[in-house]
């Protein structure tokens, strides 16, 4: 006993030292020596993992650069692009440092002098029938979800020449990260890439002949450093830096070694910002209160068309998942070892795989595996076959139990009694196993709910891809908590009519 007592107090005390440290690291990560600087680990080549499991970068090295000569500890911190401007308010990064472009976004944050002219470039595949931008016409297009290039299409600032190109194709999709519309281009699932020309420049060397680049560019804009409106004193000491890197060769160099050095302006910005002789004329920044309320009524409307299509995964899921998961229980059940076998080892890679990836190989498994080129109607359909799959092998295993929890002497009583096996079957043990198993099959239910937002791997939007998208455009987090409540009302709806069913088959009362 008093054994055990120490061993608690032990346990008690490493924990305790355990967050003593966490929170000890927190701190020192956010003091004025440290600089954590927010990037989308995606985006090469100004900010991505290499081969050794490195995050590098033209604009990682420049940071590092930065805070080498002003003697800070440099954080890399890879944040989901949708989420930079909750990142950046609430303190968790000093600065969004990641090919971050200026033209639209000068008055929502204190903004470097640019350093970095970019174009917004179109990508199709060399076999491809496009060579103009008129000919996306009733093409599919992807861009990355609150990228340059979705605003260049749709944002207020947008070029009617843009928005005029933008109505004439057949979707313009929105992806999370530019490897998964590659993907999706390769396959066949979309028609063009629109992404910054940097990028598209990197990924085109990097994947061979396979991809080209337009001629003709949408748009044209600036990169800068962002930081949080009003921080002009952490902006006014990166950009000391940067003019020092410029003067003495060391920007170039680091722009040479990346490719970039067609693509550098910070010479010219530093010129423009001597002639005007003040920082406001470069960086275009008012540290006046201009934000708008958000309006939540629309916010509701929205969050409602996407709910329609969570609705549409929930129940064709289940409509799929719940017969199909009873013939995996009698394979899984089957006398024939083969067959056994085969029913284990499914239910053993459903179960034991994340169902994103699950998605992913069925999406994309019929191209890089047999070479075939799907409709893209196929988009929506390998979302309900991804999910019908997963949820098919839970379901199996749950009516496994059900079956096994009924005595064996109900089977030899109906053999008894004459019944076929189907019989045995039909009108003895499945009411029985269906009134077992209905508490296990609602927390399946309930769990497909949420799983839902998972249909975003195969940019399939969603009430919650949609919820991620508003807040990246409102920069507010209300509109994921409208989601939440979205989802608690649904989930309690299905609880609450799960719980009937089971009051109604408790004939035992």
């Amino acid at each position: 006993m008093k054994i055990k007592k120490v061993f608690a107090l032990v346990l008690m005390a490493v924990l305790l030292i355990g967050m003593l440290s966490v929170s000890d690291t927190v701190y020192a990560e956010n003091d004025d020596t440290t600089l954590v600087v927010g990037f989308d680990a995606e985006f090469p080549p100004y900010g991505y993992k290499d081969e050794n499991g490195e995050y590098v970068g033209f604009d990682l090295d420049l940071a590092a650069e930065v805070c080498e000569r002003r003697g800070w500890t440099l954080v890399k911190q890879p944040i989901d692009w949708n989420s930079k401007d909750m990142e950046l308010s609430s303190g968790s990064i000093d600065c969004i440092w990641n090919g971050f472009t200026i033209n639209g976004r000068e008055n929502k944050y204190t903004w470097s002098v640019p350093y970095v002219d970019n174009s917004q470039v179109v990508i199709v595949k060399t076999d491809s029938e496009i060579r103009t931008l008129s000919d996306l016409a009733d093409k599919v297009v992807v861009v990355q979800t609150d990228s340059s290039a979705l605003a260049a299409f749709t944002a207020e600032g947008a070029t009617e020449e843009n928005i005029a190109l933008c109505k004439s194709f057949a979707e313009l999709q929105q992806v999370a990260d530019y490897n998964s519309a590659f993907m999706n281009l390769e396959s066949g699932m979309v028609d063009a890439i629109c992404m910054d020309i940097g990028v598209a420049q990197f990924q085109v060397e990097s994947r061979g002949e396979q991809f080209m680049l337009l001629e003709e560019h949408v748009s044209s804009e600036a990169y800068g450093v962002g930081f949080k409106l009003g921080n002009e004193t952490l902006r006014d000491q990166v950009q000391e830096t940067l003019r020092q890197m410029q003067e003495d060769g060391t920007f170039e160099a680091i722009a040479e070694e990346w490719g970039l050095s067609d693509c550098v302006c910070l010479k010219t910005s530093f010129e423009k910002l001597d002639a005007s002789g003040t920082e406001s004329d470069v960086s275009n920044v008012e540290t006046t209160d201009e934000s708008q309320q958000l309006d939540i009524g629309s916010v509701i409307v929205q969050l409602g068309q996407g709910m329609l299509s969570t609705l549409a995964i929930f129940f064709l899921t289940l409509l799929f998942a719940l017969p199909l998961g009873l013939i995996i229980m009698f394979v899984r059940m089957s006398k024939f070892k083969p067959f056994e076998w085969i029913a284990k080892f499914y239910i053993s890679v459903m179960r034991g795989t994340p169902l994103m990836l699950q998605l992913l190989v069925v999406f994309f498994g019929p191209y890089y595996l047999f070479g075939w080129e799907m409709p893209k109607s196929y988009r929506f359909m390998a979302v309900i076959i991804g999910f019908s799959l997963n949820y098919a092998a839970y379901f199996a295993e749950i009516y496994r139990s059900g079956v096994q929890s009924i005595p064996v002497g109900q089977r030899e009583a109906a053999m008894v009694l004459g019944y076929s096996r189907t019989q045995t079957f039909l009108k003895i043990i499945f009411p029985q196993m269906v009134k077992v198993v209905m508490p296990s099959v609602t927390n399946e239910v309930i769990t497909l709910v949420k799983d839902t937002s998972l249909a975003f791997a195969l940019a399939h939007v969603e009430m919650f891809t949609l919820a991620k998208q508003i807040a990246a455009a409102e920069k507010s987090i209300v509109p994921l908590f409208v989601a939440g409540v979205f989802y608690y009302i649904f989930n309690f709806v299905v609880a609450f009519v799960m719980e009937k069913i089971e009051k109604k088959m408790d004939y035992y009362r």
